[in-house]
C-alpha cells in the first residue's frame, strides 16, 4: 500500500494545464451540484460553535465522506508577516484515508479577527470554486465549504491543497504540531511548516467507502512522539487496516481536555468542540473517544473520576442522539512524566474502572492494558515509550491502531437506553 509519499509529489503537482483543469472543475460542479450541496458560509463569534453541515449523497451511487480532517486549534500571529508581502501561498500536505472521484474542502477562519480572503485555491492543481466563484471571503469566526471539484483522490496517499491569500494578515487559524511537513511561499522563498493553515477537512465523493470513523482525542491521538512525515499516528494505522472501506477523521489536539479549555494553544475543551469536530464530519458512522489524561495530569487537575466519566458519557449520549456508535479508550499510564503524582494516578485508575464497568461507551478499547509495563503498570512499556513517559513512539502507536476490533466499529444503530 503506498503509504510513504516523498516530496516529489509536490513537484509533480505544480505542473498541469490550467484550461483543462478549469473545464474539468466546471463539469464537476454540474455533475455534483444536486443533493450534495451544502451551505457555503457559517459565521459565528465563538470558534467552538462553528459547525459543518452533515453531508448528503451526491446521487444514488455514492456518498460524501471525510477522507481527512484536522481540528482548528488556535489563532497565531503569522511569523512570516511583512509589509512587503501582498500574497501568501500555502501548500497544505494531507494524507488521505479513503479515495473518491471528486473532492470538496472546508476552510476555517475560526480564530480570525477579520475576514479572510482566498483568491486562488486548488486541490492537486485543480481549481476550486465557492458558490461558483474563484475568490472567497471567510468571515471572522466562520468557515466555508467549497463546491465539488472533479479530481481523482487516491486512498492512503498524500494530497496537496494550495491556498493563496492576497494579504498576509492574521491571526492565522492553524493546527500546529501536525507531524506532517507543509509549505509556505514567502518573499524569501519556500519555507517548511509543521502546521496546517486554514484547511480543516477534505471530503470525497466515494462509491466504495461506507462512511467515516471520527476520532476525538488529545496528543496521543494527534501523534505526539511519532516520526515526522510517516503517518504513524494510531488513527493512521487504523485507516490502513480498514483498507479504504471507511475513512478516518483525526480530531486529536495536543493538550486537549474534556472539561476545561486548554492553555497555550491546546484548543477549546472537547465537550465544546464535539459537534464541530465529530458529529458534523461528513459521512460519520462511528465515534472513537480517547480523552481524559490531560484532565487528570494538567493543572488545575480534576480530582473526581466520576466527573471525567460523566463528561465522556455525555459525549456518548450526544452521539447516540445522532444514531452513532461510540467506542472509548482507557487512560494509559504516565509515571515518569513531570506532572505524575500517586494521587493523580489513582484518579486515572478509578476513571479506567468506571470505563471498564460499562455505562460510559458502547465498547471499550483498553489502551491502558495494551501499553503499560506488566512489571510496572503505572509506567508505559519501555518498547512503546517515546522517551517522555507519556507519549508513545511509532511502535506504541502501531500497537494501539492494531488492537481496534474492526467488525465492532459499525454494528447496529445504538440507542441511549443501552447505557
Amino acid at each position: 500500500m503506498p503509504r510513504r509519499q516523498g516530496y516529489a509529489l509536490l513537484i509533480a503537482l505544480v505542473a498541469g494545464t490550467a484550461a483543462l483543469a478549469a473545464a474539468v472543475a466546471f463539469a464537476g460542479s454540474l455533475l455534483f451540484s444536486g443533493s450534495g450541496a451544502r451551505p457555503q458560509q457559517i459565521a459565528v463569534p465563538d470558534p467552538r460553535s462553528v459547525a459543518r453541515t452533515p453531508a448528503a449523497a451526491a446521487h444514488s451511487t455514492g456518498l460524501w465522506a471525510a477522507t481527512w480532517t484536522a481540528a482548528p486549534v488556535t489563532g497565531v500571529v503569522d511569523s512570516y508577516n511583512s509589509s512587503a508581502l501582498n500574497r501568501r501561498t500555502i501548500r497544505n500536505v494531507v494524507h488521505t484515508s479513503i479515495g473518491g472521484d471528486a473532492a470538496r474542502i472546508t476552510l476555517s477562519n475560526a480564530f480570525g479577527t477579520r475576514p479572510l480572503v482566498m483568491d486562488r485555491v486548488t486541490v492537486s492543481t485543480r481549481p476550486v470554486t465557492f458558490a461558483g466563484a474563484r475568490t472567497v471571503t471567510v468571515a471572522a469566526g466562520g468557515q466555508v465549504v467549497s463546491d465539488p471539484v472533479t479530481v481523482p483522490v487516491a486512498a492512503d496517499s498524500d494530497l496537496v491543497v494550495t491556498l493563496r491569500t492576497p494579504t498576509a494578515r492574521g491571526p492565522v487559524t492553524v493546527h500546529e504540531r501536525s507531524h506532517q511537513t507543509s509549505y509556505v511561499d514567502t518573499a524569501w522563498g519556500t519555507r517548511r511548516t509543521d502546521g496546517w493553515r486554514y484547511l480543516t477537512a477534505v471530503d470525497v465523493h466515494t462509491r466504495t467507502a461506507a462512511g467515516t470513523i471520527a476520532v476525538i482525542g488529545d496528543s496521543l491521538t494527534a501523534g505526539t512522539g511519532s516520526s515526522l512525515d510517516t503517518n504513524s499516528r494510531w488513527p493512521d494505522v487504523l485507516a490502513d487496516r480498514l483498507g479504504g472501506r471507511y475513512g478516518v477523521a483525526n480530531a486529536g489536539i495536543a493538550g486537549n481536555r474534556i472539561l476545561r479549555d486548554g492553555h497555550g494553544g491546546h484548543g477549546v475543551r472537547a465537550s465544546a468542540r464535539f459537534d464541530r469536530d465529530v458529529l458534523d464530519v461528513a459521512g460519520v458512522k462511528t465515534v472513537v473517544v480517547a480523552l481524559g489524561i490531560n484532565d487528570v495530569q494538567q493543572s488545575p487537575r480534576e480530582t473526581d473520576p466520576q466527573r471525567i466519566a460523566d463528561g465522556l458519557r455525555a459525549m456518548t449520549l450526544r452521539a447516540h442522539a445522532q444514531g452513532l456508535r461510540v467506542v472509548g479508550a482507557t487512560l494509559m499510564p504516565y509515571e515518569g512524566f513531570a506532572t505524575w503524582t500517586p494521587g493523580s494516578d489513582d484518579v486515572r485508575v478509578r476513571v479506567n474502572a468506571l470505563i471498564r464497568s460499562g455505562g460510559v461507551f458502547d465498547s471499550v478499547l483498553d489502551f491502558d492494558a495494551a501499553a503499560r509495563d506488566p512489571q510496572h503498570p503505572t509506567r508505559l512499556l519501555p518498547a512503546y515509550d517515546s522517551g517522555d513517559h507519556l507519549h508513545l513512539n511509532d511502535a506504541g502507536y502501531r500497537r494501539l491502531g492494531s488492537m481496534v476490533d474492526l467488525p465492532s466499529l459499525v454494528p447496529d444503530r445504538p440507542t441511549s437506553d443501552q447505557l
